[in-house]
């Protein structure tokens, strides 16, 4: 007599676990994605907003009406470090007290803007 075993899984069976597993992971890709860019422009924002803060400190310390961001940021300057997160760049460099809005924008990405 032979005794079948019933131990085990079959290939059916497998296979759509499997498949399971795909459409779970095509689902939550999109969604890292929209996390992870909006936690880029929250930090962008951040830096942003310490930019034009240091601007403000920069002017009433100094008397100055204008400064380089590169003024700004350093071991011994107002910012000790700015932390790029996704390549972004700063515009304006150069800060005056005219200057009302700063954006910065990230490497293929829409720009974040923040209000003085």
């Amino acid at each position: 007599m032979h005794n079948k075993s019933t131990k085990g899984f079959t290939l059916v069976e497998i296979m759509i676990v499997v498949v399971i597993i795909v459409l779970l992971a095509a689902m939550a890709v999109p969604a890292f994605e929209k996390v992870r860019q909006t936690s880029q422009s929250k930090m962008i924002q951040n830096n942003l907003r310490q930019i034009a803060t240091a601007a403000d400190q920069h002017f009433i310390e100094s008397g100055t009406t204008s400064v380089a961001i590169a003024d700004l940021v350093g071991d011994d300057k107002y910012i000790k470090k700015l932390n790029i997160v996704a390549g972004e760049t700063y515009t304006p460099a150069i800060i005056t007290t005219s200057v009302k809005q700063l954006s910065a924008t990230p490497r293929g990405g829409s720009a974040v803007t923040y209000d003085m």
